[in-house]
């Protein structure tokens, strides 16, 4: 197992990634969840440029005072799986954070395009503690289930997916 630090990383930084690789992320962020995707894929005119950028399913809690955020845990990335085609394919984005297994149809139309990322489940403090800055950008009247454009810095996570299609959940 190979351990990285990504700062800011383009998709050409993906390209020696290996599932089961352990990397530290540093980068801004897009955390969403399905009924953003949704209502972001209803938009007449795409309303946020992610091209080369990585998405996060997850769903923050309130900071508490003093704290830039409160718990940023996974969301079961299966719940992304019925917009995954149509979500990569007018976004640009090159990575996907989030928790288990996709769908068949979600692991064929990321390979070549996208590196999927497991966040450690149950580990939402962690990950809250790894956010520099935090900031609701899309939809905030949906709460937790709003558009946050997140600042991390070493968060880990392993390769679930590489560009290759290797997937550590099988196929």
């Amino acid at each position: 197992m190979k351990i990285n630090k990504l700062i800011n990383p383009t998709l050409k930084d993906f390209i020696n990634l290996k599932t089961g690789d352990f990397i530290y992320l540093t980068s801004t962020v897009y955390v969403m969840r399905d009924m953003a995707h949704k209502k972001l894929l209803e938009e007449k005119i795409f309303p946020l440029n992610l091209k080369g950028k990585i998405i996060y399913y997850a769903g923050p809690t309130p900071a508490k005072k003093g704290q830039v955020s409160g718990a940023l845990g996974p969301t079961t990335s299966s719940r992304m799986d019925k917009f995954c085609k149509e979500f990569i394919k007018k976004t640009g984005i090159i990575g996907i954070i989030g928790k288990g297994a996709r769908s068949k149809e979600a692991n064929l139309y990321q390979k070549g395009k996208v590196v999927y990322f497991a966040a450690l489940g149950g580990l939402g403090a962690l990950g809250g503690n790894s956010v520099k800055n935090s900031k609701i950008i899309l939809y905030p009247e949906l709460g937790p289930e709003a558009v946050y454009e997140v600042q991390l810095k070493n968060l880990p996570l392993i390769i679930a997916q590489d560009l290759k299609g290797n997937n550590i959940y099988g196929d």
